[in-house]
């Protein structure tokens, strides 16, 4: 038997690009299925939330300005680096999810593909849902997506790493930032993914990842005057329906929790909930007798 020490990770949050520690200096216990110590999980505070939707607001201008084709390849990038570090992730869905190795290899394998799946999405969501609109006078009249903003994502609660991916990737691929509240039994997945977001090409604050109590972080991120729009996917009923009146506030665009099997390939949905349309209306001058003027 060894004698040696085991050497315990100490994860932090993810931030602006950054790792910082709560600010309120709490920590909790995660264990795994059988209930046995893994490590422990900043405890973020309402502090730490309002941090992370500052940090959101200020890289929205870059991401959101960047081409869609920019997007694509970072986001390709991420699935990269989620490639590379494979073992790690297997290991912790294996513990938060209480699978077996090869199960959550499968759960992993599944996570890097939808995230390429998104990636490959950024540069075509605009020609599926935009478009030239047939009105009747000498105009052009075009409408084009844009992104909402900054939004609050409760990650999925079962589905520690998968179902993450799953919600969070539609929201960035789309060019909104977003403030993730992982999921509270099984935080680490989605702290370790801030790792990778970190060393890949991602803009600090596109995405800030939060670990904690879900109801607690929910709340303030609700009731936020700076946050554009929340996915509800990571809360209960009750819980959903306390923060879909909070976001009521100022108008909100919300997402309630629905079933969903994470295994199947996702429509678009999730990346249209949280765009926005932009119509522009160019007069075209008056036609000619020809009819080809402009």
């Amino acid at each position: 038997m060894s004698d040696r020490l085991s050497v315990f990770k100490t994860y932090k949050l993810y931030v602006g690009g950054k790792f910082p520690r709560s600010e309120s200096g709490r920590v909790y216990e995660v264990t795994d299925a059988k209930g046995n110590w893994l490590a422990n999980a900043p405890l973020s505070s309402r502090k730490d939330a309002r941090d992370a939707v500052v940090a959101a607001r200020k890289a929205f201008g870059g991401w959101s300005g960047a081409t869609a084709y920019n997007r694509g390849q970072v986001l390709y990038r991420v699935a990269e680096m989620l490639e590379g570090r494979k073992d790690q992730f297997v290991r912790e869905v294996a513990d938060a999810e209480g699978l077996s190795k090869s199960k959550a290899a499968a759960v992993v394998d599944a996570t890097i593909d939808r995230w390429v799946w998104y990636a490959g999405w950024t540069d075509k969501i605009a020609q599926v849902i935009g478009g030239a609109n047939p009105v009747a006078g000498p105009f052009f009249n075009l409408s084009s997506p844009e992104p909402t903003g900054v939004v609050a994502v409760l990650a999925p609660q079962e589905s520690s790493f998968l179902g993450l991916v799953s919600v969070v990737a539609p929201v960035i691929a789309t060019g909104n930032t977003a403030v993730v509240i992982a999921s509270e039994k099984s935080p680490l997945p989605a702290l370790s993914l801030g790792e990778v977001l970190a060393t890949s090409d991602v803009p600090g604050g596109v995405v800030n990842v939060l670990s904690g109590r879900t109801a607690e972080l929910a709340a303030p991120l609700a009731a936020h005057q700076d946050v554009n729009a929340i996915d509800l996917a990571g809360a209960d009923e009750v819980l959903a329906k306390e923060l879909e009146v909070a976001a009521a506030d100022n108008l909100k665009r919300v997402l309630r929790p629905q079933a969903v099997d994470y295994f199947e390939t996702p429509g678009i949905e999730r990346m249209t909930a949280f765009l926005e349309t932009k119509t522009v209306w160019h007069p075209t001058g008056s036609l000619g007798a020809s009819g080809s003027s402009y």
